[in-house]
């Protein structure tokens, strides 16, 4: 029999309904298993024991009586240090906002405990969430679960590192350009990128609100769609004989993926394998565009997080990571007229993508072009620090960019994800597909 840390959200949820597991006794596993780990400190900002404890408290009231809020009440998660908590330090990562406290839980913070779930802690995060490594020198970098001496990926590090080491079942993280999808992928987990707009930002610090997404970084598709559900305060998710048999997946060509290395790409080579053996009938479709996209989105990212940050950093620069102050400083250079102008060409090419890509069930890619950078080469050299930043999020960036959702799916090969992406608003839909690319890459 698994241990508690070793289970899936889900499977805890329903150990619990069963009556074979109390929420308290969860709870408990967790934080003993946290106070214990020679790593907690890396990827947790703050644990929330009392608050975990009545809420798993009150989950236990419920099972005893009949009266569950969902399958997965009385299960516990992490949060991104984005994430406001009532009466608990929310930093995002950064020394600017050092001592923040809010006076209300973030709106899907409380959409998450109104069916249940319990809240275990905060956890580390790059700074102001600008990073797709990690790597925060400032507060921490988590470690990574497959190379001790790599970043995570990031924005989401600690989220991602709180699964994947047993100290969590489930994370809840933002993405703005891959900050969920690449530490799940670097950590062997399952990440959910969210549509824009479907899952509110009330009460979560911004980086570029018009990108930004909230999503689950789980160990299972199950796991992410129940979690999905809760964040979105939709209906619980039917998962039932999900399957790969006759879907229609396109793999993504064009200039944009010329960077792949050796490892994600064989990783990528050997899913499209099996998902063709499930089923699934697959084309190669050429984009492109995309990479003019990729291109022209660096000054919409960077124009809209400093404009956000602006005041803030200029009144203590000294505070942050010199590279990602002026990653922000970046936008000074961004004008009015060239951030109009971007936005309409990439409607644009939002609207030719939908075209292009219509008749598939889903486009597929690898989720990273890159394996985790070492940590001790981004601080001595300034190149590879900038060019590993940028593959990152290479290929995770269409789908911010595209206004897609998104799901990373592990391959199986440490550290590398293969990526599905369905229309905007369709989340039920790709997590489905998912469950059967989950299943075809495990069989």
């Amino acid at each position: 029999m698994q241990s508690i840390l070793e289970m899936s959200a889900s499977d805890l949820g329903r150990e619990i309904d069963a009556g074979m597991l109390d929420p308290v006794e969860i709870i408990e596993a967790y934080l003993e298993a946290t106070t214990a780990h020679p790593e907690a400190k890396r990827i947790y900002t703050i644990m929330t024991p009392k608050r975990a404890l009545a809420e798993a408290e009150m989950a236990s009231q419920r099972a005893r009586s009949g009266e569950r809020l969902s399958v997965l009440d009385g299960v516990p998660i992490s949060w991104k240090d984005l994430f406001d908590t009532a009466g608990d330090v929310t930093e995002a990562g950064s020394d600017l906002l050092a001592g923040r406290i809010p006076e209300k839980d973030a709106l899907c913070l409380r959409n998450a405990t109104a069916v249940g779930l319990v809240c275990l802690g905060k956890t580390h995060m790059s700074e102001l969430a600008f990073s797709g490594i990690g790597l925060n020198p400032v507060k921490e970098t988590p470690p990574c679960i497959n190379f001790p001496d790599t970043v995570p990926g990031g924005s989401s590090s600690g989220a991602g590192a709180s699964v994947a080491f047993g100290l969590s079942p489930a994370a809840i993280g933002s993405d703005t350009g891959g900050s969920v999808r690449i530490p799940a992928a670097w950590n062997d987990l399952v990440g959910l990128k969210t549509t824009s707009g479907l899952i509110s930002l009330e009460g979560v610090v911004p980086l570029c609100a018009s990108f930004d997404t909230v999503g689950p970084l789980t160990k299972t598709v199950e796991d992410a769609a129940h979690i999905f559900t809760a964040l979105a305060g939709q209906r619980a998710m039917d998962l039932a004989n999900a399957s790969l048999s006759g879907r229609r997946l396109a793999i993504l060509k064009g200039d944009l993926f010329d960077v792949t290395r050796n490892a994600p790409a064989q990783a990528f080579q050997e899913s499209v394998e099996k998902f063709a053996k499930a089923g699934a009938e697959i084309r190669e479709v050429t984009l492109d565009f995309l990479s003019d996209a990729n291109t022209m989105g660096g000054p919409l990212f960077v124009g809209e997080a400093y404009g956000t940050w602006k005041h803030v950093i200029e009144a203590a620069p000294e505070k942050m990571f010199a590279p990602i102050c002026d990653r922000f400083r970046q936008g000074e250079d961004v004008s009015a007229a060239d951030f109009v102008a971007g936005w309409q060409q990439l409607e644009r090419y939002r609207a030719e993508f939908k075209s292009l890509t219509n008749g598939f069930d889903a486009v597929i890619c690898p989720t990273a072009p890159i394996m985790p950078p070492k940590i001790d080469r981004l601080f001595s050299d300034d190149q590879y620090y900038v060019t590993e930043n940028l593959f990152s999020l290479r290929y995770t960036r269409i789908a911010n960019l595209m206004g897609t959702c998104a799901v990373t799916l592990p391959t199986g090969y440490p550290s590398c994800g293969v990526m599905l992406a369905a229309g905007a608003f369709e989340e039920r839909r790709l997590l489905r597909l998912a469950m059967g690319a989950e299943l075809a890459l495990t069989r």
